[in-house]
């Protein structure tokens, strides 16, 4: 069964446009996990602007299935989490002005040693880069355990030709991660209509999805969004 990993920062987004108490995260894993989440993603900002430190904590505490950090490859982090031990870290690119992940992480050679320090505490590394066959090598090279492929070029364009050319893309880039004994992931800009493509080429094992599936929420509830999304990635 394909799995889905369900980011809730936007549930904490919403929290913290008042500074309040609600809506509250840890409430949302719970209910995405009963409906079908196979792990439950947070990204840990360096300025806090959603997820906080004692979403991060509880949750280790908490959740049932696995859970999933994304964070920035600084040593803040890299502390942070070795002293919570997330089951996955997801290595992102962070702007602080920018509003969401723009773009996949540019692996260098000198970030073995930094993965390496974060597997050797327990935890399994995932890096979110662009669909680039000689960067996914360099992943390799590096240590990752995982790549999760970023798909939000895919998800922008409208041009069916440039839709085409672009899914050819992932999708060479997903059988070499396969080829390369990595896990293969699919995240960024995915929902209830252009997931389907994906689900077609048969090849990723996971997906993450968040923006889409709290959006669909605030109309049906949290728990048919999730529901409904398991349902489309093993379609």
């Amino acid at each position: 069964m394909i799995k889905l990993g369900v980011n809730i920062d936007h549930v904490a987004t919403i929290r913290q446009a008042r500074g309040g108490i609600e809506p509250e995260p840890i409430q949302a894993a719970a209910i995405a996990e009963q409906h079908g989440a196979d792990q439950i993603t947070i990204h840990l900002r360096e300025d806090r602007r959603h997820i906080q430190d004692r979403d991060l904590i509880i949750l280790r505490e908490t959740i049932q299935t696995k859970l999933n950090l994304e964070m920035a490859l600084t040593d803040e982090m890299i502390e942070i989490a070795k002293d919570v031990k997330p089951d996955i870290v997801t290595l992102v690119p962070e702007k602080r002005e920018e509003l969401t992940t723009e773009g996949g992480l540019n692996l260098l050679p000198e970030h073995k040693d930094k993965i390496k320090e974060l597997k050797d505490a327990g935890i399994e590394v995932s890096v979110f880069i662009e669909p680039d066959l000689d960067i996914i090598r360099t992943a390799k090279e590096i240590g990752a355990d995982a790549v999760e492929i970023h798909t939000g070029k895919y998800a922008n364009l409208k041009d069916d030709e440039e839709i085409q050319i672009e899914l050819e893309r992932i999708y060479d880039a997903a059988v070499l991660v396969e080829q390369l004994e990595m896990r293969v992931v699919a995240g960024h800009g995915l929902n209830y209509h252009n997931i389907h493509e994906l689900v077609e080429m048969d090849v990723f094992e996971e997906y993450n999805i968040g923006h889409s599936i709290i959006s669909r929420a605030v109309f049906t509830g949290l728990a048919e969004a999730v529901l409904e999304m398991k349902t489309l990635v093993n379609s």
